[in-house]
């Protein structure tokens, strides 16, 4: 599963959590409620920077694997204008 799921799967706790304790009752939220909420909300803000994470090694992989199809490309380019070359050597 991946990190958004994750992290909807979170927000759709909380609030659900939150919802359920409106309805329940207008005495507040029970401290084991509310540090169910808390715990929530740090798993929803762990699996956000993972996430984050994730996305710039992406970005940065993305980025290297550009670079790495330019220089082939330029490779191929000067193989093509070598084999050009020997060929007119070789007429000659």
């Amino acid at each position: 599963m991946s990190i958004s799921k994750y992290v909807k799967i979170a927000v759709t706790v909380v609030l659900f959590a939150g919802a359920t304790a409106l309805i329940s009752g207008c005495g507040g939220v029970s401290d084991e409620e509310m540090a169910q909420l808390n715990t929530l909300k740090s798993d929803v803000s762990s699996l956000q920077s993972q996430s984050d994470q994730l996305k710039d090694q992406k970005a940065q992989l993305q980025k290297d694997i550009a670079d790495m199809n330019a220089k082939l490309q330029q490779c191929n380019k000067d193989k093509e204008e070598t084999k050009a070359n020997l060929d007119k050597m070789g007429s000659m």
